[in-house]
């Protein structure tokens, strides 16, 4: 009853210092842990430090690691974007040179077309698949072939210029990327921890599906490089090519041109000298005309001259056969008579011979006309081929050759 009649808030002294020493403990081993914990947190804290110091540092280095390998690309592929640049800038030229070389084969074309067209005007003998003609034919035929040989070079070129403009598109694209991602690590490389930009990002450590390795990432610029040297090659030997082909068809051309030139020439001094033979034929066909025409009148002249003695002659034959009676008789005029009929005989031998000379002379006088016909046809007939030969002329010297005297086949 007198427990129950205590005061309950009352403790024992024991209890009390029991308390103390409880608290006391209590607090020395708080404090120990506390002491514990905060030299383990600036541990930790030393340790974090360090650790995003060195992360971070390692962050910069690969910074600077990746800015120097981007700034390595970007200069690769700024050299193979001015190398395909100039390349194709060169290129360029080239094509100019085949359009050039194109548009001058045409004149060589036309002139060849046209002086086989001239030469089919010539008329007669002349008329005739000379060497003139085979080396015409083989000019056109060359120019043909070299017009065909530049075109396909030609289309060769504007397909390798379209392939370096697809190259230099492909670098350009690849160098604008560059130079973006070179512009944004050297902003993430100036940021610092005090930079007041900084922010938190919750979707920073989202991988988006477009990353790429490393690997990719080279290997991409990588085949950029290695199509535009492709390219570059390409061009540099396609230059080689067009270089020679226009080196080569020039020469081809030339050198024809010169083969008909000289055949020209060979032919216009043969013509001539046929029409020179053909003109001192002509001159001596008219000397003979005018020869034989003389010996026509001399032969007409001395068909005249005789046709009086013979008249003579026989006049007087005739009248002493109509001597009267007596006069016949044989007397001493018989006698004189006799000697006359002698001389009468004679004189009727030489009629006879008379007759065959006037007769040779008449045979010589048509065979004379004959001759004198047969040369005016020759004369005619050489007149004839002297047009010819001079239309020849015409043709070759005179439209021909000075229409090829405009023709220049130059170095393009």
């Amino acid at each position: 009853m007198a427990k129950l009649l205590q005061d309950p808030s009352k403790l024992h002294p024991s209890e009390w210092h029991t308390a103390n020493r409880m608290q006391r403990a209590t607090t020395e081993s708080q404090k120990s842990r506390s002491e514990c914990m905060i030299a383990e947190s600036w541990r930790l804290v030393d340790e974090i430090e360090k650790t995003t110091q060195k992360t971070q540092s390692d962050v910069n280095k690969k910074l600077e690691q990746r800015l120097e390998e981007i700034k390595f690309w970007k200069q690769e592929l700024d050299n193979k974007l001015e190398q395909i640049v100039h390349e194709t800038e060169t290129l360029l030229t080239f094509k100019n040179r085949l359009e050039r070389a194109l548009e001058g084969c045409k004149e060589p074309l036309v002139v060849a077309q046209k002086c086989l067209l001239y030469r089919q005007r010539r008329v007669g003998i002349d008329l005739v698949h000379d060497e003139v003609e085979q080396e015409l034919v083989k000019e056109a035929e060359v120019v043909q072939g070299i017009i065909a040989l530049l075109g396909r070079t030609l289309e060769q070129t504007n397909e390798q210029i379209r392939q370096n403009r697809s190259a230099k598109y492909n670098l350009e694209m690849d160098l604008k990327d560059k130079f973006t991602a070179l512009t944004i690590d050297d902003y993430c490389a100036s940021l610092t921890n005090d930079t007041p930009q900084i922010i938190y990002s919750d979707n920073a450590m989202k991988l988006e599906g477009n990353f790429v390795s490393p690997e990719d990432w080279i290997d991409f610029s990588n085949i950029n490089v290695e199509k535009a040297d492709k390219q570059r090659n390409n061009s540099l030997a396609l230059k080689a090519v067009i270089d020679g082909i226009l080196s080569q068809t020039a020469n081809d051309m030339r050198r024809q041109c010169e083969m008909v030139n000289t055949a020209f020439r060979n032919r216009v001094k043969e013509v001539k000298d046929a029409k020179h033979k053909l003109e001192m034929l002509l001159a001596m066909v008219m000397d003979e005309i005018a020869a034989q025409e003389k010996n026509i009148a001399a032969l007409k002249k001395a068909i005249a001259d005789k046709e009086g003695p013979i008249k003579v002659a026989q006049t007087r034959l005739e009248a002493r056969n109509h001597r009267p009676n007596v006069e016949l008789c044989f007397d001493t005029v018989h006698s004189s008579l006799m000697s006359e009929v002698q001389e009468i005989t004679k004189n009727i031998q030489r009629q006879v011979e008379m007759m065959q000379e006037e007769n040779l002379l008449k045979d010589a006088l048509v065979q004379a006309q004959t001759e004198l016909k047969a040369l005016s046809h020759r004369q005619l007939s050489l007149e004839e081929e002297i047009k010819v030969k001079e239309n020849t002329l015409y043709i070759d010297e005179v439209l021909c050759m000075q229409m090829r005297e405009s023709v220049c086949i130059n170095n393009y």
